[in-house]
């Protein structure tokens, strides 16, 4: 098969693509064979390895999300699963073959069946984005009749966070920091959209929701932190689900009496029965039709580190991967 790769840690230029053995499937486990490869930060931060230079263990293939069609099946999985359109999770996570190649090996939980309707491209948009917003919203509990806010509300995690904080019944406050953004923000349903950029982003907020928001989704604690605790409401809940590179300095005394919960969401590492009800929820709502594309940057697999590079430096929108049959 063909297949992107790096055998040590560094920058995009670590990444090659040759010829490797076609890969089989164990038992328990499925091979997809992708055609489209969805490139999340992790890609490159796992490329990266926080910065160490070294050789990997043999070699890597990134790429944790995608979609495709499964050509064979382990020991244990239904033969019937062979030709079966499919999202894919967690290719990478502590495994050799990512999405970034022709064919892609996962436990077959981790391949998921793709509704007829609904389109390659958004099956590999899902798995890392819309998993991670689902148990940002819910860990706390339902979502009817509350209000969300979610902070950038146009990128991956945001877009699905408002699509399904709608479907559940919530009203949805979006923050961003552009017009471009907004757009986005609007189009997945935000019911306001905040610019944090323009004016007073907190008095905004209160605007759109005077009783306070219920739960914030939160890409930077960091630099948010006071802005979501100006803004939550009494028994709120903040799930911030990325590092922004700083320490956020948390007084006990701001949340407190109003028994706000601080939560961090590592989507990789969350108890197996959130991740059972994340994938069950995202499937049923992407077979309602209620979950849609973003805007696409289309790389071939020969470009795979342009498309890192790309998320790297904040593509609007999502980066693509498109992977030779």
């Amino acid at each position: 098969m063909l297949a992107a790769l790096y055998d040590r840690h560094g920058d995009s230029g670590v990444l090659r693509v040759q010829e490797l053995e076609d890969p089989g499937p164990g038992p328990g486990e499925v091979r997809v064979r992708i055609a489209v490869s969805g490139v999340n930060p992790t890609d490159y931060k796992q490329r990266q390895s926080g910065g160490r230079a070294g050789e990997v263990e043999g070699f890597q293939v990134p790429g944790q999300d995608g979609a495709g069609t499964i050509d064979a099946v382990g020991p244990g999985v239904d033969e019937g699963r062979i030709g079966e359109r499919v999202w894919v999770l967690f290719a990478s996570y502590r495994r050799r073959y990512g999405t970034g190649a022709q064919l892609s090996v996962v436990p077959a939980g981790h391949a998921v069946p793709l509704p007829e309707g609904a389109s390659l491209d958004l099956g590999a948009q899902l798995g890392i984005p819309a998993l991670t917003a689902h148990r940002c919203l819910f860990a706390d509990g339902p979502l009817d009749g509350r209000t969300v806010l979610v902070a950038g509300g146009a990128g991956a995690v945001g877009h699905f966070a408002v699509e399904l904080a709608r479907r559940a019944g919530a009203r949805v406050v979006a923050t961003v920091s552009s017009d471009e953004k907004a757009a986005l923000a609007r189009a997945a349903g935000a019911d306001a959209v905040v610019d944090y950029t323009a004016g007073d982003a907190a008095e905004a907020i209160r605007a759109a929701a005077p009783d306070g928001v219920d739960r914030v989704v939160e890409v930077a604690l960091n630099h948010n932190l006071e802005l979501d605790r100006a803004v939550v409401a009494p028994d709120a809940a903040i799930a911030a689900y990325a590092d922004d590179g700083g320490a956020a300095r948390l007084r006990a005394a701001d949340f407190m009496a109003r028994n706000v919960v601080v939560r961090f969401v590592l989507v990789y590492t969350m108890p197996a029965a959130a991740l059972g009800a994340a994938i069950e929820d995202v499937s049923a709502a992407l077979a309602e039709g209620a979950l849609t594309p973003l805007p696409v940057h289309r790389f071939g697999l020969h470009d795979i580190a342009a498309a890192q590079d790309a998320v790297e430096g904040g593509a609007v929108g999502k980066v693509l991967v498109d992977v030779p049959a």
